[in-house]
């Protein structure tokens, strides 16, 4: 699949998995594709999430509000959940990091989780769709636009959503043919 990408949307997908690393994540979510490509997706993509109050730095602070695993501490402490108090409570019992599971792929890189997978593949199917030969960053957002996830929370965070930003991809899409 990655033979089909072009030059940016490569180093949009390695700048993911530094982002992944620089958040503390084990694997690599759709979220972290989102700040590779808002990092290292060029022009065409930053003015697509400027288009949509989606500014890398609010991008990445909304991401940073996650807990690393995905899991909401806000949501968890709203029904009692004190996630600090639990992790705390497992590490005196099985010792630290017993919850962190860092997970590597055999050549020491993070692994993809299955959300950005699916991302990927939108990414390929959206590039066949559109009749393109290459898949570039902004075939990557229509992919990250279907996302619920981890990109979609990301998106929530800026107070936007991602149809809003499938729509603002299609028009610059629009506008370039």
């Amino acid at each position: 699949m990655l033979g089909r990408f072009t030059r940016t949307a490569r180093a949009a997908v390695a700048q993911a998995q530094a982002e992944s690393e620089a958040l503390g994540a084990d694997r690599i979510g759709s979220e972290h594709l989102l700040l590779g490509l808002a990092a290292a997706g060029g022009d065409t993509v930053a003015g697509v999430l400027r288009s949509i109050g989606a500014e890398p730095d609010a991008l990445r602070d909304a991401v940073r509000r996650r807990d690393p695993d995905g899991i909401d501490p806000a949501a968890l402490a709203s029904i009692g959940i004190d996630l600090d108090a639990v992790r705390r409570s497992v590490e005196e019992s099985f010792g630290p990091g017993a919850l962190s599971g860092r997970a590597r792929c055999d050549d020491g890189r993070r692994p993809f989780t299955a959300g950005s997978k699916r991302a990927l593949e939108r990414a390929l199917r959206e590039a066949s769709a559109l009749r393109s030969r290459e898949l570039g960053p902004e075939h990557l957002l229509l992919g990250l636009a279907a996302d619920r996830e981890g990109a979609a929370a990301a998106l929530r965070g800026c107070g936007t959503t991602p149809d809003a930003l499938r729509a603002a991809t299609l028009q610059v899409l629009g506008e370039r043919r």
